[in-house]
């Protein structure tokens, strides 16, 4: 298995997602003549990454978790397929595992541990070596300036170091495919500008996926945004381009609301 990965092709391929849960009694059994009830989730969802960033844009119920769960790995699609390198994802298994990076919106940290000592747990749970683990560590909280921080504990760091953090441990093992979501949540707006440039200059030979409903997040570093609405895609360009289709007058927060028909999350003036 470990030579089915064309470690120099970079490329991800969903081709025609589908996803539905069973919202009858939430999942129970339906009462005797009862109808079942589904929520679709996703709706024949298709597109293609190469290397660069890439912003996942949709309210809440609009299908932005179950895509990236489906693409991590972590759920199953009713029918459907991704790819990597033009491989399945599912024949890939842990070859697949090991060049992905995922940083949940929400984790629960050992706060007693330092930041050293949870990405060392990190490495252990990521199979990287012990002659590794050490630049790895090094290397990862580089890149999101988290160095100076390693030896406190992690009771200790604001809201913005804990994210920097998880993507730091997103990052161990240098994985060719990045997925966040939400990464910028309950940040102040100084730490948000930090996070989203630091993704960016990542981003030249990986594929970074952010998955947010707040459009500033990725409108100025991503190559090409997705718009989810009710688990359909509703566009798939760059930023320029979305906004000359949609004929509008101001930023990418506007064509947000000419595809949801409701006014987005606005940043806070960053």
């Amino acid at each position: 298995m470990e030579n089915m990965i064309n470690t120099g092709e970079v490329k991800l391929t969903v081709e025609h997602l589908y996803k539905k849960y069973d919202v009858s009694r939430n999942g129970k059994m339906p009462l005797l003549h009862q109808k079942k009830q589904y929520l679709q989730a996703l709706s024949d969802v298709s597109f293609e990454l190469t290397a660069g960033m890439y912003g996942i844009l949709g309210p809440n119920g609009s299908g932005k978790s179950t895509l990236m769960s489906i693409i991590t790995g972590l759920l199953d699609a009713d029918s459907g397929n991704v790819f990597w390198a033009g491989m399945p994802i599912k024949k890939l298994g842990i070859e697949y595992r090991r060049i992905l990076g995922f940083m949940p919106q929400q984790q629960g940290f050992y706060n007693g541990f330092t930041g050293e000592r949870f990405l060392r747990y990190m490495c252990v749970l990521k199979e990287i070596s012990a002659k590794k683990t050490e630049a790895e560590i090094v290397r990862t909280a580089e890149s999101v300036n988290m160095d100076a921080y390693l030896g406190k504990k992690i009771s200790s760091y604001s809201g913005g170091m804990k994210q920097r953090l998880l993507l730091a441990a997103a990052l161990l093992g240098d994985p060719k495919l990045v997925i966040l979501d939400e990464p910028t949540a309950g940040l102040d707006p100084e730490e948000r500008v930090r996070l989203r440039e630091a993704l960016s200059a990542l981003s030249e030979n990986k594929i970074i996926i952010v998955a947010t409903h707040v459009v500033s997040d990725v409108e100025s570093v991503s190559d090409k945004i997705l718009f989810l609405k009710k688990g359909e895609l509703a566009a798939f360009d760059t930023p320029k381009n979305l906004i000359r289709r949609y004929g509008v007058s101001g930023g990418l927060e506007d064509v947000y609301l000419e595809i949801n028909g409701r006014q987005p999350k606005r940043s806070e003036n960053v």
